[in-house]
């Protein structure tokens, strides 16, 4: 429970950065129970400010900003206190939850590299997925196991295939935006000018182990945050199944994404399946 006011309108900070950047992530926090939403508003806040150095500013010198976000991130969990309010709120459930600060720190490294590499080999894109997608999903499962460290140790390797899953599929989805609007490719290997079929089923392939193994683990979480994670993991398989039905250029030429309406059916069917025991 918070109680006081600053920190209170930290996270206000945070729960209004999330809504307005992410529609559906928003959404998915709303089906956490009600005790999991700030301090997961609070380490969406935080990703979020960071990947808009690297993303949005380019006028701008981002690796010295970065670092400076860097440095004031962990002086902010230091002291346990941040001018900056979504820093401020970050670290608060840093500290109440005992997020590793390694995690903390390859979130930030994934950051820089997308400064630094526009075209990825295996070491650098395995190092990049770790960090920008695995340990967000590590530091919410820590916010989920709330200080059962043999329950995040059982979900941890199931936790970081989600992640994988999910940020593959954004790779996927984006592969034009993300080539045309910042020169970045995030496929070892890919080039665009050559996408061929068989391409794009061995990245499909790939995906697909990652949604079987991460779902073992959410089977296994607790209720208070199942079906907020459940809701997220059918989004992003059907969006996924979605994209695997186009063809290479297709994929290219067009942004999938999934109605408003389908999101809720997910929600209603979701939540069903989860009351009736089959998750």
């Amino acid at each position: 429970m918070i109680t006081d006011l600053y920190t209170y309108n930290s996270i206000c900070c945070s729960r209004i950065t999330t809504r307005n950047y992410s529609t559906s992530f928003s959404f998915g926090i709303r089906l956490l129970n009600r005790e999991l939403h700030d301090p997961v508003y609070a380490i969406y806040g935080f990703v979020r400010y960071a990947d808009e150095i690297v993303d949005t500013f380019f006028d701008l010198p981002q690796a010295t900003i970065l670092e400076q976000f860097r440095e004031e991130t962990f002086a902010a969990v230091r002291n346990r206190f941040s001018t900056n309010p979504v820093l401020h709120s970050f670290q608060w459930v840093v500290n109440r939850f005992a997020i590793p600060h390694d995690l903390i720190e390859a979130f930030l490294y994934s950051m820089k590299l997308d400064l630094t590499i526009k075209v990825h080999s295996p070491d650098s894109f395995d190092q990049y997925v770790y960090g920008s997608a695995e340990v967000v999903g590590l530091m919410c499962l820590k916010v989920f196991c709330y200080g059962n460290d043999s329950l995040y140790n059982s979900l941890y390797q199931p936790a970081r295939r989600l992640g994988q899953a999910f940020q593959k599929v954004n790779f996927l989805r984006d592969l034009q935006a993300d080539f045309s609007q910042r020169g970045r490719i995030y496929f070892p290997g890919l080039n665009l000018l050559n996408f061929t079929e068989e391409k794009k089923r061995n990245i499909e392939n790939d995906i697909a182990g990652d949604f079987s193994a991460a779902l073992v683990g959410i089977r296994k979480l607790p209720l208070s945050s199942r079906l907020g994670v459940y809701t997220a993991y059918r989004y992003y398989l059907v969006l996924f199944r979605k994209i695997s039905k186009l063809s290479s250029g297709s994929l290219l030429s067009a942004r999938q994404r999934i109605s408003d309406g389908y999101k809720l059916w997910l929600m209603i069917t979701s939540w069903t399946m989860i009351v009736l025991r089959r998750v």
